[in-house]
């Protein structure tokens, strides 16, 4: 993963796309910070943590920008978010999360709210990352309180 983000920072670099480069900088540069914490060379997985992460952060500078009425900034952060995501696995549409978390329930035998906890923990193993906490939240609430 990190070498795809090396050629394409390159790519970036030979087409003077400024924003790309930008969005592609920030997630070197967060993959190298977690790196030297983690101390060892990161695995996909991992990237794909980062990378997330930086898409969040970037979403909350995108609706503060919007806030703020700064129109130019929010779109060029959004542009920079594009960059970040298509280094993400595709998200899960939600009748695939609907699906996911009805197998999660009947795996953890819930019947209740109270089993909550135990289905996100599932949910969350199995969307390995391609659905969004709160996404997965929504959709366990509606079909432990629905069915």
């Amino acid at each position: 993963m990190q070498t795809q983000i090396m050629d394409a920072m390159k790519a970036a670099m030979k087409a003077r796309d400024a924003v790309r480069l930008t969005a592609l900088r920030a997630i070197k540069s967060a993959l190298k910070n977690q790196e030297i914490d983690q101390g060892s060379a990161l695995s996909d997985a991992d990237c794909i943590k980062v990378i997330r992460a930086q898409a969040k952060q970037i979403r909350e500078t995108i609706a503060g920008f919007e806030a703020a009425d700064r129109g130019g900034e929010a779109d060029e952060a959004r542009a920079q978010l594009e960059v970040m995501e298509s280094f993400l696995p595709s998200a899960l549409s939600d009748d695939e999360v609907a699906a996911l978390v009805a197998r999660a329930i009947e795996a953890s035998g819930a019947t209740s709210m109270r089993d909550m906890g135990a289905v996100m923990k599932l949910a969350t193993e199995e969307a390995a990352g391609r659905a969004d906490g709160r996404q997965l939240s929504t959709a366990v609430k509606a079909a432990l309180l629905g069915g």
